[in-house]
């Protein structure tokens, strides 16, 4: 039975829709929200938005009638009601009534905090915030565990539509050789939000956010997160982004000694061309017979054969996640290994004292790793630099480490992350300290 089928018998059966929350009302959160409200038996209960104007419109796009509720307990009370609340804060997102929220902020620190507060409250927790999955998306998925709650990254990006590609090549048999994600084009590292202004302000983004798919940090994110949710390694430090087509995939992302660019099979990768805006998966199978049936299906002439999915719908798929959890009480993707992380290359020579403005910004770009090299280097991850001070000054293309930095400890991210880390040597941090840890932030 289809996901909209099972919705309507769900509220038929309980008298009411499924009710989800949205964090962030900017483009992607205004996307998720028009697409989410064509399906039957599903609701906007609330919208929250530092700006609650943003919040407010995005539920009179909506057509949904907005609650006048400014308490609390006002905002349950009206949900409960079946009516949509306009919030401009999260401090009590816990406490709501919903049953699965989706952040879209984009923000790492605050992508953390609402996972957190969603999880701590017992509500599912669906982000479309990879830049924080990728650097506290394991302790959030121990968390998810803890609370009988579900944290996932949503379906439409990059990570999650490879990975059913993977899934799909793994239970077929073959041996996955590279996973990744097509690009527009060549990476311009070196970009800044105000280099790319005017370019931004005809596309109708944020600054920052193009700078953070031109600079390569996006691409470099979404791939940590493939891995990480795959068990897939990295190809190497930064990846290796060859140009390609789709005909060529899989000769492209062969072994060296066949003619591709690899040095090891089973890894993550992105490419440049018209292959965007698709993902694919390279497999490899040695078997005769199999080899003979995919080169007579056109699927290449072996033993490299290519899987490739022409596109992905970011926010407009997303509601699939929401109606997986609620329906199917499983996560999309969520990091059930940790292969890979994002440190932070220096985009400008920088000196000591400046302040990090993070992902997207003028100062450091996104670069992939093997997470063992990373922590071997002492590199530092992306996702906790934003408001960290530089102790020394350092050279243009410096992959910045934790003794380049003293971090913004105030940030929830910053304190998630070294739980995070003190978790994987076995130290799992209680609900009720990381409750504290939510209410000191």
């Amino acid at each position: 039975m289809s996901y909209r089928a099972r919705l309507a018998a769900r509220e038929a059966e309980m008298g009411r829709p499924l009710r989800v929350g949205l964090v962030g009302a900017g483009q992607m959160g205004r996307g998720f929200a028009a697409q989410l409200l064509r399906t039957p038996g599903v609701t906007l209960s609330a919208v929250l938005d530092v700006q609650r104007e943003r919040a407010e419109e995005a539920l009179a796009q909506s057509g949904l009638a907005i609650s006048a509720a400014e308490t609390t307990d006002q905002a349950v009370l009206a949900i409960e009601n079946g009516e949509s609340v306009a919030l401009g804060g999260i401090d009590e997102l816990g406490a709501l009534p919903l049953d699965v929220v989706v952040e879209a902020t984009g923000v790492p620190d605050v992508g953390a905090r609402v996972a957190l507060q969603s999880l701590l409250g017992g509500i599912g927790i669906a982000t479309l915030n990879v830049e924080s999955d990728v650097t506290v998306g394991r302790l959030m998925a121990e968390v998810a565990t803890k609370s009988d709650a579900i944290y996932s990254v949503c379906r439409g990006d990059e990570p999650v539509e490879a990975k059913i590609l993977v899934d799909y090549a793994r239970d077929l048999s073959f041996d996955v050789v590279c996973a990744g994600k097509g690009k527009n084009n060549p990476l311009d590292v070196y970009a800044t939000p105000e280099s790319l202004a005017s370019r931004a302000a005809e596309k109708q983004m944020n600054p920052k956010m193009l700078c953070s798919f031109v600079d390569g940090s996006k691409a470099m994110i979404e791939m940590a997160a493939l891995a990480n949710t795959t068990g897939l390694g990295v190809s190497k430090r930064g990846m290796h982004g060859p140009p390609s087509t789709v005909p060529t995939l899989h000769q492209t992302f062969a072994l060296k000694e066949d003619g591709g660019v690899l040095d090891k099979a089973g890894v993550v990768d992105y490419c440049t061309g018209p292959v965007a805006p698709g993902v694919f998966v390279v497999v490899r199978t040695e078997d005769p017979y199999v080899n003979h049936e995919m080169t007579y299906l056109q699927m290449g002439d072996g033993p490299y054969f290519s899987l490739y999915r022409p596109y992905h719908l970011a926010s407009i798929e997303a509601p699939l996640t929401v109606f997986e959890m609620a329906l199917d009480h499983r996560a999309s993707l969520t990091a059930e290994h940790w292969t890979a992380e994002v440190g932070a290359m220096s985009k400008r020579a920088l000196s000591a004292g400046e302040t990090i403005d993070g992902v997207g910004g003028s100062m450091v770009r996104g670069l992939i790793d093997d997470a063992d090299d990373f922590v071997r280097d002492g590199a530092v991850p992306l996702g906790v630099l934003a408001g960290a001070r530089l102790t020394r000054d350092l050279p243009v293309d410096h992959m910045l480490t934790y003794d380049d930095v003293e971090l913004d400890e105030s940030s929830l991210i910053v304190g998630l992350r070294r739980l995070q880390d003190q978790s994987v040597e076995g130290s799992m941090p209680t609900l009720d300290e990381l409750t504290a840890l939510v209410a000191s932030g």
